[in-house]
This record gives C-alpha cells, sequence and structure tokens, in this order.
C-alpha cells in the first residue's frame, strides 16, 4: 500500500520496524533511518530473518540537518515519515516533510536542547503550513503521550457527557537488574523527571517541586507501587481538546533506589545541560552521564515482571457521577521475545505502528497538525490489542485519586 521511512534506531525504532514489517500488506516498504547505519544495519538484517521481510532499506542522515532529510526523502519517496528518534530533532523533520509534502507522526513533543522543557506550541504553530500543503502531521503516538490521550478520548465518546478529573497512571513493576538504568534514551529520560511537577486545575497550573506529591496506588497484576506526581507533555494537550477538565494530573512510579541515584546524580552536577570545560574541552554533563550509562535498548534480554499504564477518570454521566479506568500491562520477557526489546519500547514502537496504519489505511485523516485525541479512537483501540498491546476497563471503580 504505501511505503515509510522510520527515523531513528534505538529501542523504539527497533519496535516500531519489526511492527511495521509484521503488515506488508500496509507497508511495502520500509528506509530505516538513523545517524549511526550500522546500528539500521542490525534491525534491518534480524528483521528479514525472523520475519522474511525483504523490502526494508537503510540510510544514514542527521536527522537536525533539513537538506539531508530532504533529500533521503525525495530519494525514497515515502508516503509518510515516522519519528521514533529524539525530541530535539522534531521541527527539522517537520520542516523536511514540509518541503517534500509528505505526512509526518512522531512519539514525543519537541523539546529544545538548550532548555529543559516541552511544550506543544512550537508544533502547533505548524499547523497553517502543514494545512497549506495538504499533508497530515500526527504528535504524540506512542504510549504516554499517544494511547492514554486515545484512552480518554475513548471515555469521552463512549462513557462521560463530561470529563472532569483524569489521572494518568505509569508503572514499570520491571527489573532489568542493573543498579541504575534508564528505560528510554538517559538524556531525555532524566531532563524530564527532574523537572518540577505540574498539573491542571480549575483552568491554570499548579507547580509543584520535583517529587514532591506521592502517592500509593495498587496497579493491575502489580500491586501497590509509589508514585509520583509529575509534569507529562499530554496533559497540555488533553486539557485543551477536553475543555470539561476540571483537573488532570499525570503519575510515574519510581523504586527508592532510584530516586536516590537520581539525587545523586542531581546534586554533583551531572544533570546539567550547560557546558563545562573538561581536560580543555566543552562538554555537557548530561550526555557525558548518557554514554556511560546502560543503553536502554540493550537491557531488554534479562527484563522480567512488566509495566501498567492506563487512565483513571472521573465524570458526568446521564446527570450522575461514575468513575471508568482503562490500562494495558506489557511484559517485558513477551516484548524481548516478539522483537528484542524491552516493554518501554515495545509499548512506544507499537502505537507508533498502529497510528501509521491509520493514517495510510484512511481511518485517520485529514490536514494540520493533530494530536491523536483529536481522532476517532475506535479504529485504532479495535487493532491495538491484536498488534500486542491488549487493554482493559472497568467501570465505577474505586480510582484511589
Amino acid at each position: 500500500m504505501s511505503k515509510v521511512l522510520i527515523i531513528g534506531a534505538g529501542g523504539v525504532g527497533r519496535v516500531t520496524t519489526f511492527k511495521c514489517a509484521q503488515h506488508p500488506e500496509v507497508f511495502t516498504g520500509i528506509m530505516l533511518a538513523s545517524r549511526t547505519k550500522s546500528k539500521c544495519d542490525v534491525i534491518a538484517a534480524d528483521v528479514r530473518e525472523q520475519l522474511g521481510y525483504q523490502a526494508i532499506e537503510t540510510a544514514a542522515v542527521d536527522a537536525e540537518n533539513v537538506p539531508e532529510l530532504v533529500a533521503l526523502i525525495r530519494a525514497y519517496q515515502p508516503e509518510l515519515v515516522i519519528h521514533v528518534a529524539l525530541p530535539y530533532q522534531d521541527l527539522t523533520i517537520m520542516d523536511a516533510c514540509l518541503e517534500t509534502g509528505v505526512h509526518y507522526l512522531d512519539t514525543a513533543n519537541y523539546e529544545p536542547k538548550e532548555e529543559a522543557k516541552f511544550e506543544y506550541s512550537w508544533q502547533w504553530a505548524y499547523q497553517d503550513r502543514f494545512k497549506e500543503k495538504g499533508i497530515l502531521a500526527i504528535l504524540g503516538c506512542g504510549f504516554d503521550p499517544g494511547v492514554t490521550s486515545i484512552f480518554t478520548a475513548r471515555a469521552a465518546k463512549h462513557f462521560f457527557d463530561e470529563i472532569h478529573y483524569l489521572d494518568i497512571v505509569d508503572a514499570n513493576a520491571g527489573d532489568h537488574g542493573k543498579a541504575f538504568a534508564t528505560n528510554f534514551n538517559p538524556e531525555i529520560n532524566i531532563r524530564e523527571i527532574t523537572q518540577k511537577g505540574r498539573y491542571w486545575e480549575n483552568g491554570q497550573w499548579i507547580e509543584t517541586e520535583p517529587h514532591e506529591i506521592m502517592k500509593v496506588l495498587n496497579y493491575p497484576d502489580i500491586g501497590p507501587k509509589n508514585s509520583y506526581l509529575i509534569y507529562h507533555e499530554e496533559l497540555e494537550s488533553l486539557v485543551k481538546n477536553f475543555p470539561t477538565i476540571k483537573r488532570a494530573r499525570f503519575w510515574m512510579t519510581f523504586g527508592d533506589e532510584y530516586l536516590t541515584h537520581l539525587r545523586v546524580i542531581q546534586n554533583i552536577g551531572m544533570a546539567g545541560i550547560e557546558p563545562v570545560m573538561h581536560k580543555g574541552m566543552e562538554i555537557i554533563p548530561l550526555e557525558f552521564l548518557k554514554s556511560v550509562l546502560p543503553d536502554p535498548g540493550d537491557l531488554g534480554e534479562n527484563y522480567t515482571g512488566e509495566t501498567s499504564i492506563g487512565c483513571r477518570v472521573r465524570g458526568i454521566k446521564d446527570g450522575q457521577e461514575k468513575t471508568y479506568y482503562i490500562w494495558n500491562n506489557c511484559s517485558h520477557e513477551a516484548a524481548f521475545k516478539e522483537t528484542g526489546a524491552q516493554g518501554v519500547s515495545y509499548t512506544t514502537g507499537v502505537p507508533a505502528m498502529t497510528g501509521a496504519m491509520m493514517l495510510l489505511t484512511g481511518k485517520w485523516g485529514g490536514t494540520g497538525v493533530k494530536n491523536v485525541e483529536e481522532f476517532d479512537p475506535d479504529p485504532f483501540l479495535d487493532v491495538l490489542g491484536k498488534h500486542g498491546l491488549e487493554w482493559h476497563e472497568a467501570e465505577n471503580v474505586d480510582l484511589e485519586l
């Protein structure tokens, strides 16, 4: 049906490539590109050997170089660019898509290198240009953001007249056996979770100190976990697209040992993003730290346990208050067995492929720049379980929040 260009050859790129190759009736050709072509070659070889999918090519590209991107897109002529590399590169890839008239999809919103801050304003500013070009940009099609936003859209469509309270809950109860490691790019991960917390309440953002607010929440098949209020990007688009929401929060689990390591990293300056001099050279402490931490893409082989991510919603239906909980649990072992990547990469890569399928098969359409909750959630969720991420829901349960 269509060729796609996948940019990024980390764990998420691996999963996305594997999942696209499982559906040759939709993805008739795949170009996998990253700064390091050898990483792409390894994934492509595994796809050919394990899935028998031969219509895969690889290339080297600097995703921050628009002319390089444009040249690659024009040479390969994909219908869609699936961006699963770094959020620093969102805008350059969007620029290249604009220049070539190719659709765009990503899993995380733009974040400038020089500031630990992420928000959608930079990408939303492309709305008119993408419309004029007649192409579509799908933003945040991972799990959170992504499936959590689509879960919210399902709640609004089928279960509530008004959503009033939304809590997104994200637990990783897995064990990778490392003293300290991050489940996705360390640079992005550490920047994200060391920021101040923020949540939406009564029409304004409330700021908290990092990890200031903690609640013990129970997760299906996992049990109680310390869950900390942090800021996460989908809150920004969800309160915009569902204006009846009175309060929206995001909770993520962290173990005590993980938080201790994190505090030490911050206290000794290794989480810094400002250049420092080292032996006559400028280095970024966080970039150096990334180089000595375990590669998230290598964690899968010995990873046990599972993740549990979902939405706990309270609101009104037919004049009565009701509650609703929708979630997915993902096994690290099962994810690795299928794709050679751990569960956190799997829960991002599967939705990226599914969103791409929605666009290429005409289930999602339009032009401009859209967050995933602006599309019909039903066709996406109809196939998500078949793609490896089964979801569950319960009405009128104790949300604990």
